[in-house]
């Protein structure tokens, strides 16, 4: 059906002789992909096309419900797109590069990293596959950086594979032929041209500078990738001293830091250290002449309410530094272990000797030797208390980050440039999020940046910086100039490729040049997602085609935990290259919980692996589940859902074999054989099936304006609601008249009547196939198939428009279906609290109804009484005045005045 038709003609299929949702996602999975019914068809037109930046999931082992739960909600509105006319351009990506896929290898072949090994072609790993057992850093296997690298390409291209085809049994209707992989030829040139003109215009620059380390992965680690925890510690009473030795005392939890301090801090404000700033005092232990100073970030109730400044104990003390312009005196290395040599800042004799017994000792055991110390000195006033401090960790690391000075790449983000920070607030206002709220997070985020994006990581396996430096004379490599290919030649590899003008002798000589060595942050690629799939800046004539038609994009869906680090990088990236927004909308999931309300996530072994419930309940059941929960909530994860949803399945088939199966055999059809049918809304005459077309066009319209406002589950239960009405009521209430029943005085229902009837059903439930066909893709194909044989997929074919069930309602009202509904239950009552059965006949029945159902039910009472089995006298009357004007429940606005029931049917004896 098209927009406008008002004639939906059906070409009817033999009907199986039973039903159910088991098989059909073999059967129909086989059909799509054989018929391309997902494919991007490429459409020119940009107003045409429906593009989605669809999120690469983690290539790291596997997936959980919770990936079930978000990838469907993209899919109920890629569908309903489809369904709405546009070519829908919905791609899948594989994020598989990132810290995530080079600890799985490590574990799952035993091996870690030497980039002094040379490569080795016939390499074996020890393992394929270590039953989730951790392999110690000690027992793994060392290897060249290029083993390592054809390792991770292996085991990322079988995970790979399941994920794909876990996607498919979930009915994802995504362009196969779109996929992509984040470390792949094509994103690595993206990543890569990306970040050359990020740095001819000056927004990527390096420097040496203090930022955050984990000495674990042994890398930088962004403001993004933080998480706070609560970790157990001591506060320590220390004595720093002026020239006469008063005493002027700090609390800290990492004394072993003493040898680094700068300063003492307190609160410009705090009068007990007003009189005191501008002076100096000595640290204990080191004798070290530090000032004390006043700055504003200084928390006048913590502690002694006066700490030192170390560079660097946390972002604070980094703060202060860089505020006060402190000496630079760092004693932490990477390996989370203090310097060897003594630095040259402390002067004194016995601070040297102490310093020099904590040399290349880790921060636990040189803390312990501090505090020992200070005992001795007499410097630490009583004993250390015990307390807890809210400490960054890497959010996948599981030890306190250090802050190391190193040299590393930066991107602009607006965290050091206010013009920039504003125009990046303004985009966000820009963006429609969806639910809005989620609005609030990007804003907080971006105005509680501090610096910029640092995007360097000194790890393996990623998208390298395409940069060389030169080597001077005396063999330093020269790092304020370096060496960039030309875009041509992208993309490269520095550690293998050479750049223009050199050869291969010349790399890591005097004279000659070096490679950048660190590789680019995950999300330094994946928030180039909208670009590498639309193939931003490629030369070739069909992907400049694709991008003028897909970009910017339509919509971004994802979580909400990672709106300040792929929403907001990707908007940061398209701001500086493409000046404006990626995309128009963002859709942002909630989490899923397990039955105890906590969040699932592998680390605390509560995931549920999502081939199970669908392998239990079907995938339409487990979409119907993921389609209630409302964007932006948290979701619990829900069996008794899933029952529902494969409950809706199967009715949706039964009603449908049911209402198809009327009148084939009176129309000269056997049921087995195909049949046309002609749904006509002219055809419709009867009231109770003009209300019923009425209430139809209603739903039609919330249902479309709720996916058109992005709200899924708000149209599910629009949707379904009426579904239940629909079966429960309507197709009780009509099947004797569509069927041509004679009713219990022998009168036979006129031609015009029937037809009515199996119009009204035709149309109710081909719009219910179309209407359900995002939420149960597998059930909706099925029973399209059954009534619009040779037509194409129901995925293809047009959403309802309300015309013609407007036409076909002819001014009705859709409260006469549901006071018919009342009436029938009511007749239902009386043989439910008799105990006999349904088939039972009413002798006689007198129904009273508020004043506003009377009409309406007397309009259906033939219906309503064949659907009772009423044989005798049927009266209706009116509430009185008063009573019809109190506040009656629904249960009681028709009632049950007085009624005679005839014998129950004999039971046939079973064969």
């Amino acid at each position: 059906m098209t927009e406008g038709n008002s004639i939906i003609n059906a070409q009817l299929t033999p009907l199986p002789d039973k039903v159910g949702v088991d098989g059909l996602e073999d059967k129909w999975r086989a059909v799509w992909d054989e018929d391309g019914t997902y494919k991007f068809r490429n459409t020119r037109d940009r107003k045409a096309v429906y593009s989605i930046d669809t999120p690469p999931p983690t290539v790291s082992g596997s997936l959980h419900v919770g990936h079930v739960f978000s990838y469907t909600h993209t899919d109920l509105i890629a569908r309903y797109k489809r369904m709405r006319g546009y070519d829908v351009f919905y791609p899948m990506g594989w994020d598989d590069n990132g810290l995530p896929t080079e600890r799985r290898v490590q574990n799952y072949y035993g091996v870690r990293v030497d980039v002094s090994l040379p490569y080795d072609p016939d390499f074996k790993p020890p393992f394929e596959g270590t039953d989730g057992k951790k392999i110690d850093a000690k027992d793994q296997v060392p290897i060249s950086r290029k083993n390592f690298i054809e390792l991770c390409e292996k085991l990322t291209a079988e995970d790979e594979k399941l994920f794909e085809a876990l996607w498919r049994k979930l009915g994802l209707s995504i362009d196969w032929s779109q996929t992509y992989h984040t470390i792949g030829q094509h994103p690595r040139r993206v990543a890569q041209k990306a970040f050359l003109r990020n740095l001819a215009r000056g927004e990527a620059y390096q420097q040496d500078a203090p930022g955050l380390w984990d000495v674990t992965f042994q890398t930088a680690v962004a403001q993004a990738e933080l998480e706070s925890r609560e970790y157990p510690g001591f506060y320590h009473k220390v004595a720093f001293r002026f020239e006469d030795g008063t005493p002027i005392y700090i609390e800290t939890t990492r004394p072993e830091l003493l040898a680094a301090c700068t300063s003492l801090i307190a609160n410009p404000n705090d009068e007990r250290y007003k009189q005191y700033f501008g002076q100096e005092v000595y640290s204990p232990l080191f004798k070290v002449k530090v000032p004390i100073l006043a700055h504003p970030a200084a928390e006048m109730d913590k502690g002694a309410g006066i700490a030192m400044c170390c560079t660097f104990g946390d972002v604070t003390d980094v703060e202060w530094w860089r505020d006060l312009k402190l000496p630079t005196r760092p004693i932490i290395q990477r390996n989370g272990r203090i310097v060897m040599d003594t630095p040259d800042w402390i002067t004194d004799p016995a601070g040297r000797e102490v310093f020099a017994e904590t040399a290349g000792k880790t921060t636990f055991s040189a803390r312990k030797v501090i505090v020992d110390k200070l005992r001795e000195s007499g410097d630490l006033d009583g004993e250390p208390t015990p307390t807890k401090r809210m400490t960054n960790f890497y959010e996948k690391g599981d030890k306190p980050l250090e802050i190391v000075t190193s040299r590393q790449w930066y991107l602009k983000n607006g965290g050091t440039d206010a013009k920039l920070n504003a125009e990046l607030i303004e985009r966000g206002k820009e963006l429609n999020f969806h639910p809005d709220f989620m609005r609030v997070r990007y804003e907080n985020w971006v105005h509680g940046l501090n610096g910029d994006w640092l995007i360097s990581r000194q790890r393996f396996f990623g998208v390298p910086f395409p940069l060389w430096y030169p080597v001077n004379a005396s063999g330093e490599p020269d790092y304020d100039h370096p060496i960039t290919p030309s875009e041509d030649r992208l993309p490269i590899d520095p550690a293998i490729d050479v750049p223009e003008g050199y050869d291969e002798s010349q790399r890591d000589v005097p004279g000659g040049f070096t490679a950048e060595k660190d590789i680019m942050d995950t999300w330094a690629t994946s928030s180039l997602t909208p670009q590498i799939v639309t193939h931003w800046a490629e030369p070739d004539e069909a992907s400049q085609a694709l991008f003028k038609s897909t970009f910017p994009m339509d919509l971004r869906p994802q979580g909400q935990d990672i709106i300040r680090t792929w929403l907001f990088s990707t908007v940061d990236r398209a701001h500086l290259e493409n000046k404006c927004l990626p995309w128009a909308h963002a859709t942002l999931s909630g989490w899923i919980l397990d039955p105890d309300h906590k969040k699932m996530s592998k680390s605390k072994g509560n995931v549920v692996v999502p081939k199970e419930p669908i392998e239990k309940f079907g995938a339409d059941a487990v979409r119907y589940w993921a389609a209630a929960a409302r964007l932006g909530l948290d979701a619990t994860y829900d069996i008794g859902q899933m029952k529902i949803g494969r409950r809706l399945a199967i009715k949706l088939l039964n009603a449908t074999k049911f209402a198809l199966a009327i009148g084939r055999e009176d129309e000269n059809h056997h049921v087995g054989e195909a049949a046309e049918a002609s749904w006509n809304p002219a055809d419709v005459t009867e009231p109770l099936d003009r209300a019923a077309m009425a209430k139809l066009a209603l739903v039609v319209r919330q249902a479309t304006e709720a996916l058109e406002a992005y709200e899924h589950s708000k149209a599910l239960e629009v949707i379904e609601s009426y579904f239940w009405q629909f079966c429960d009521d309507y197709i009780e209430l009509v099947k004797n008249r569509a069927y041509g029943t004679p009713d219990e005085q022998g009168n036979v229902p006129s031609e015009k009547a029937v037809k009515s009837a199996r119009t009204a059903l035709g149309l109710g439930l081909d719009a219910f196939a179309r209407l359900l066909a995002p939420y149960l893709p597998y059930a909706s194909e099925e029973v399209w198939s059954w009534m619009h044989a040779g037509s194409g997929s129901v995925h293809r074919a047009a959403w309802p428009v309300v015309d013609p069930y407007v036409e076909a309602a002819t001014g009705a009202s859709p409260e006469l279906l549901t006071w018919a509904g009342k009436a029938v239950e009511q007749l239902r009552k009386i043989k439910s609290e008799a105990k006999v059965s349904m088939k039972t006949p009413i002798l006689s029945v007198a129904l009273s109804a508020v004043s506003e159902g009377v009409d309406a039910i007397h309009a259906a009472l033939g219906d309503i009484a064949q659907a009772g089995r009423v044989v005798g006298k049927f009266d209706l009357v009116a509430k009185h005045t008063a009573e019809s004007a109190a506040e009656d429940a629904p249960e009681t606005e028709v009632t049950v005045e007085t009624s005679e029931l005839g014998e129950p049917p004999v039971k046939k004896p079973k064969k």
